[in-house]
């Protein structure tokens, strides 16, 4: 099966597809504005990091709660009420005017960050009711290539909008995206069993956990889809900008074009080299993402040479990602499926946080360049986690 294929026997995908188009552009637009409104600022390393950390933080803390009201409540209206929450907060991005309200900014982030990250897992637990099997890991690979090219376009865009027309137009316009994808969204019908959960909130959330602790092949399907989370590069792309970069091009375009460059390879990847990776195999991928990952320290000294070693770390993250997530997934009975993707989420996000502070207090003791080397390393060491835990996969 192919994508086209899909999109033809499944109407559903192709709506759904669009709405992940519309929210996920809007999701990264404000990004080159936030970092570089931080920038302006005069914001240190370690705050750059804190409301990188607050992208990832509400998955980690609502991660339980939203579980179990996905599995409990209906899907269409949450997603509607999520992607007004994300409208309203984007909005309150423009009250931000200095330094000392930056706290104010991570609270309306952490808010929006809450309502994307419950979305996301509601959207990953519909998509696994409506297919199974191959259809499954197409639809998430697809979901995929729209997050990568919504990362890249909408970085890229917004790198402009900023640049010429100033950090409050892009957030105007991010606020749009919002509302667009909710009027959308509203004119898709779809059909899944209706739930069957009707235990109290905190019973659900105590039985996922007992769910999650008694199959073994889930708790370590989500430690390794976890790993990608280390490829969150936010903060330390921002501190090349803002340290190195700038001599060489503004901070804007130099945070813009970076992760512009990163997300058409993560579009890519999963063209070139999905339909070779497979169980026996997915060691080698993470090896790979290791490599590309420690050249692009090596050549770090040069934005025009790190943009190629950037290319080339995009290009294994998406299919280790969409990989690792279709496994998950597979594995999980239907019952269970919103509780163990919200914590699947949580712990990937987890390592995102992780990731980020690590990145934020290393860069006052060492290198950049040191700092990615190091993250790279991690995914060796992935690797070798992989083939011992091969059997029960």
């Amino acid at each position: 099966m192919n994508y086209l294929t899909l999109f033809r026997q499944h109407k559903v995908i192709r709506d759904l597809s669009l709405v992940q188009f519309i929210a996920y552009f809007g999701a990264w637009f404000s990004n080159v504005a936030i970092y570089t409104m931080l920038v302006n600022f005069g914001s240190s390393g370690l705050t750059i990091a804190l409301v990188t950390a607050m992208h990832f933080l509400p998955a980690v803390l609502i991660a339980p709660f939203s579980g179990a009201i996905i599995d409990r409540f209906k899907i269409k209206p949450l997603m509607l009420t999520l992607l007004l929450v994300e409208f309203v907060m984007t909005l309150l991005f423009l009250t931000i005017e200095n330094q000392s309200q930056v706290w104010l900014l991570m609270v309306f982030i952490f808010i929006r960050m809450s309502a994307a990250s419950i979305f996301f897992s509601t959207e990953m637990s519909l998509l696994a009711k409506l297919l199974k099997g191959e259809a499954l890991q197409k639809a998430n690979e697809i979901h995929s290539i729209i997050w990568s090219f919504c990362y890249a376009a909408g970085m890229a865009v917004s790198a402009l909008i900023v640049n010429y027309i100033g950090i409050k137009a892009a957030f105007i316009v991010d606020s749009l995206f919002f509302i667009t994808a909710f009027l959308v969204f509203v004119r898709i019908d779809f059909v899944v069993k209706a739930s069957e959960v009707q235990d109290k909130i905190f019973k659900l959330i105590k039985d996922g956990f007992i769910y999650i602790k008694e199959n073994k092949v889930i708790m370590h399907l989500i430690v390794l889809h976890a790993s990608v989370g280390i490829t969150s590069f936010d903060t330390l792309i921002t501190l090349l900008a803002k340290n190195e970069y700038k001599y060489v091009i503004s901070v804007p375009l130099a945070i813009g074009i970076s992760n512009a460059t990163r997300a058409v390879a993560l579009m890519i990847g999963p063209f070139l080299i999905s339909k070779y990776i497979n169980r026996n195999n997915l060691h080698y991928l993470l090896v790979f993402q290791g490599i590309t990952i420690i050249l692009w320290g090596l050549t770090q000294f040069n934005f025009y040479i790190s943009l190629i070693s950037m290319f080339l770390v995009g290009l294994f993250t998406t299919v280790l990602w969409s990989y690792t997530y279709a496994l998950l997934q597979d594995k999980c009975d239907e019952k269970y499926l919103g509780r163990v993707i919200s914590y699947n989420d949580m712990f990937f996000m987890i390592s995102c946080i992780v990731t980020t502070l690590f990145i934020g207090l290393m860069a006052s003791l060492t290198s950049l360049d040191i700092i990615t080397v190091l993250l790279g390393l991690a995914f060796i060491v992935f690797a070798y986690y992989y083939t011992r835990i091969l059997k029960w996969i």
